[in-house]
C-alpha cells in the first residue's frame, strides 16, 4: 500500500472541503507559480520556480519538460533526485480528495530517473534511481530501483519481455 496519511471527513466529500486543509491563498500561489513553470522554457528557473518558491526538493540537472503538473496544494511533499527526467504533461499528485476522506503523502523520485510523457504519479509513491517509467504509466505503487516498468496497471516490462523472450525461443 502506498505511504499516505488518512484523514476522514464528515459532510459533503473531502475536495468540497479543501479549504479547511489548504489557504486559499497557498493555492492560488501554487497555482500561479506552478502555471509559470509549467510554460517556462529555460531548466534552471523552472527548477528555481519549483525549490525557491514552492518549497520541493529538486536535484541537480533534473529536468521538468514542457507542461508537467505538479501537486497544486502541497508541491513541498515531492522530492527529485538527481539528473532525472520527467517527461511532457506527466502529473505528480501527493493529495487525493475522496468522498469519505482525503489523502496526503509524500512523492519520492530517485537520481536518474526516466519518467516518459503523459504520466501521473499518485501520493505515498516511491521511484528508486535508475529507474524508467513508460509514457502513459499510472504510478500507484513503489517503483524499485533500476526497474523498467509501465501500463495501467503498472506492471515490470523487462520481466514481460523475458518471459516473452523465454516462451519465443521454445
Amino acid at each position: 500500500m502506498r505511504d499516505v496519511e488518512r484523514y476522514p471527513v464528515e459532510g459533503p466529500n473531502a475536495l468540497w472541503q479543501v479549504y479547511s486543509t489548504v489557504s486559499r491563498t497557498k493555492a492560488v500561489w501554487n497555482f500561479v507559480c506552478i502555471q509559470a513553470a509549467r510554460y517556462c522554457p529555460s531548466l534552471p528557473i523552472k527548477n528555481w520556480i519549483y525549490r525557491r518558491m514552492l518549497g520541493m526538493k529538486v536535484g541537480r540537472h533534473t529536468a521538468f519538460a514542457l507542461m508537467v503538473m505538479v501537486d497544486v496544494f502541497f508541491p513541498e511533499r515531492i522530492e527529485v533526485g538527481d539528473n532525472t527526467i520527467i517527461g511532457y504533461n506527466t502529473t505528480i499528485l501527493t493529495h487525493e480528495y475522496l468522498i469519505r476522506e482525503y489523502r496526503i503523502g509524500r512523492v519520492r523520485i530517485g537520481s536518474n530517473v526516466m519518467i516518459g510523457a503523459n504520466t501521473t504519479i499518485l501520493p505515498g509513491v516511491t521511484i528508486g534511481d535508475h529507474a524508467v517509467v513508460a509514457a502513459g504509466s499510472v504510478v500507484y505503487k513503489d517503483v524499485p530501483a533500476h526497474a523498467f516498468v509501465g501500463g495501467n496497471p503498472l506492471r515490470d516490462l523487462r520481466r514481460e519481455a523475458r518471459a516473452e523472450a523465454g516462451s519465443a525461443a521454445e
